[in-house]
């Protein structure tokens, strides 16, 4: 589920950075940013909800909870994060 979640929440930045904004600021098309503005602010805090519940529940270190938090900030971080970082560490089982 994790891996979904990191998925989407990375997903819905990048349409949020290169098309909502865009389209808001260059078409004036201000309901693109409203409507991807509000699935990607769902998605990152399901996203900060699962890397708390990984370092509460103490399956990740202190160091890949804090990746895993600047991951959820910088485009791409996610995929980067899932994909290689996880790959590295310990993995979650979710």
């Amino acid at each position: 589920m994790f891996k979904l979640i990191s998925y989407l929440e990375g997903a819905s930045l990048l349409l949020l950075l290169f098309v909502a904004m865009p389209m808001k600021y260059m078409m004036n098309v201000p309901e693109a940013v409203s409507i991807v503005g509000m699935a990607h602010g769902v998605l990152f805090i399901a996203y900060m909800l699962f890397v708390a519940g990984f370092f509460f529940g103490r399956k990740w270190s202190l160091k890949t909870t804090v990746f895993g938090s600047v991951a959820s900030v910088l485009p791409f971080g996610t995929f980067v994060f899932e994909g290689r970082w996880l790959k590295q560490q310990e993995r979650p089982i979710a």
